[in-house]
């Protein structure tokens, strides 16, 4: 039986924002991420780099508890299992059983570090995504048994799935709705989990981003800097150096599949329009990070097609690169984005199953707000 009312229902966002000089996604060069997209060379910001931003925007203004994701497994726990009133002793050893489940093996570690050439590589092989809920039940357990990690953990260290799978049932399904007052972990049920060593803490995510790609073509260019030693007396610089950056309109294309998330929340109704909610002011304010403190890419939307939908996902390719206008390249961006999806509604026919839709930037006395509630009221049609 299935009472997901919510099932193949999806709100998507086509997000059309303008960057002057930044370089908010760099690779392993220092240079501003790029990729080839018909043909020409785009600017890019990686998924995974705006996600990162999201989450951490979530952290400042969503007012629900989010997880952590990290590798210091063992003071995460080990911190938690001192509020329960462990010793010190008791916590760090309660905190380094849970992490020696992630470890590897000294032969297979061994390897590992030969292999990526490195002698000073992280104890932990593994970055788990946990929710305070699911930390607080492994600490309690920990209580149950006096703060024995050998109690809770029986598993000997060569059976590492099995050591897995003790934690996961301590864990149980993966818990959303801490309380009657807060949602947790709702980073995980947006962009899930994946736990090699323990399936059945895999959380499926509810968001989908593509990579954010230039609308037009982009070439990188340098900036050559000097600096100033102000205790000295010579003339010139005492420092001199160059920085890539671009200057580009990026579009944006993210999916939140409702049905996913309102089946990961344990489909509570009392907390799905606040995670909505969370997500989209999220969304709306989160810049990456990169060089903030020497350009400044702090530029919210400049314009946003949200459609609430049945079925399978639409998202444009700007495959040609759009030519600038005399008002820039954020325009022409704008009426493609418009004449695109109107295309591919038509063609689509009853595939497109639009319930609503809403244009953002037009109409500055719609907010985000505004689009907020809109949204959230679709949503329950």
């Amino acid at each position: 039986m299935n009472n997901n009312i919510y099932k193949n229902k999806r709100i998507e966002f086509h997000i059309l924002q303008s960057f002057p000089v930044t370089c908010l996604n760099r690779d392993d060069v220092g240079a501003p991420k790029t990729a080839i997209v018909g043909g020409v060379t785009r600017a890019r910001v990686s998924s995974q780099c705006w996600k990162r931003a999201i989450r951490m925007a979530m952290h400042e203004i969503s007012g629900v508890n989010l997880g952590c994701r990290t590798k210091a497994l063992a003071d995460v726990i080990s911190a938690e299992c001192k509020k329960l009133g462990a010793t010190e002793e008791q916590a760090r050893s309660c905190g380094d059983k849970i992490e020696s489940i992630f470890i590897k093996s000294k032969s297979e570690k061994k390897k590992a570090d030969e292999d990526d050439g490195d002698s000073n590589s992280s104890k932990t092989d593994t970055l788990l995504f946990l929710g305070p809920q699911e930390v607080k039940l492994i600490a309690e357990k920990f209580k149950e048994n006096n703060f024995d990690p050998e109690a809770v953990i029986k598993q000997k260290d060569a059976k590492k799935q099995a050591q897995a799978k003790e934690l996961s049932d301590i864990i149980g399904k993966p818990k959303f709705v801490e309380n009657s007052e807060k949602l947790d972990g709702l980073d995980i049920a947006l962009f899930g989990r994946m736990v090699a060593q323990a399936p059945t803490m895999d959380v499926e995510a509810a968001a989908s981003f593509s990579h954010a790609i230039s609308t037009h073509r982009v070439a990188n260019e340098i900036e050559f800097f000097t600096a100033l030693d102000d205790y000295s007396g010579d003339q010139g610089s005492a420092h001199m150096g160059t920085l890539e950056f671009n200057a580009a309109t990026y579009y944006r294309y993210i999916s939140l599949d409702l049905g996913q998330l309102y089946e990961t929340l344990g489909e509570s109704d009392e907390f799905f329009p606040q995670a909505i909610e969370a997500f989209i002011k999220a969304l709306y304010v989160a810049v990456p990070s990169a060089r903030q403190t020497s350009q400044a890419g702090s530029c919210l939307w400049d314009y946003a097609k949200v459609l609430v939908r049945k079925g399978q996902g639409v998202q444009l390719s700007f495959e040609t690169p759009v030519k600038a206008s005399d008002n820039g390249f954020l325009l022409p961006s704008k009426e493609k984005v418009k004449k695109e999806l109107s295309k591919k509604e038509k063609l689509c026919g009853s595939l497109f199953g639009k319930i609503a839709e809403y244009e953002f930037g037009e109409d500055e006395n719609f907010s985000i707000d505004n689009l907020i509630s809109a949204v959230t009221e679709s949503v329950k049609a």
